[in-house]
């Protein structure tokens, strides 16, 4: 691999996205610097997120597999940067967020992630973003983003793609058993919808429900349907 020891691949997995990607796309390119890849992992999505993302100035690959974990890991695959920054669609990060994270790295971090913020203004809301501030795997929420170095993912075996739901969360462990996690002081903005459209106390109840039967040993199959039937999208 010829890219710089610090350049980055912004990997996003990417679903019906169009909407809204094109938006974080020119935020992001406009952050980006010539060590900066964009990668879109779509996967087939009929509403053209990936000509949105091309017409943005990403990269957009195809992932044979729908499914968080599997894009994640395809994306890692054909990502061209040293390090690795894992971004939901829907979460902006930031401002000089590439320059903490290369100095998180240069100072020994092996992964991290930052804090959360949300963009809707409720006191539950603010709450749980406040609690991201510990280094608790427990915490842990993918919409925080993650950073990592490429050797550090790869000897820690990147997603476990059986996971349908969790995944964001389970892979915490397995990157701190191979250098230290890092939670940085800047926050990123993640969406609410998902809190707006179904009641911000019924949809953390439904998430710690899963979450707790997740660890409990519930099947992944039981736990999918169980999201799918509760949370309103």
């Amino acid at each position: 691999m010829n890219a710089p020891l610090d350049s980055v691949s912004i990997i996003i997995p990417a679903y019906n996205e169009a909407a809204g990607l094109g938006h974080l796309l020119n935020y992001l390119r406009a952050e980006a610097d010539p060590a900066t890849e964009l990668l879109v992992v779509d996967a087939a999505s009929p509403d053209g997120t990936a000509a949105v993302a091309q017409a943005a100035g990403a990269r957009v690959v195809q992932c044979p597999t729908r499914g968080r974990a599997a894009q994640l890991n395809y994306g890692a695959t054909h990502a061209q940067g040293h390090l690795l920054y894992f971004l939901h669609a829907d979460t902006y990060p930031p401002p000089g967020f590439l320059a903490s994270i290369r100095a998180a790295v240069a100072g020994g971090a092996g992964s991290g992630c930052f804090r959360l913020r949300f963009d809707y203004s409720h006191w539950f809301l603010r709450l749980n973003a406040w609690f991201t501030r510990f280094d608790v795997d427990l915490i842990r929420f993918g919409d925080q983003s993650l950073f990592v170095t490429r050797s550090v993912f790869e000897r820690a075996g990147g997603y476990r793609e059986q996971l349908l739901v969790m995944e964001d969360q389970e892979i915490i462990g397995r990157l701190r058993q191979q250098a230290p996690f890092r939670v940085l002081s800047q926050a990123v903005v993640t969406s609410a919808r998902k809190y707006r459209e179904n009641g911000v106390f019924r949809l953390q109840a439904i998430f710690t429900l899963i979450a707790t039967l997740h660890w409990l040993g519930v099947s992944q199959p039981t736990l999918v349907n169980l999201y799918r039937r509760l949370i309103r999208w």
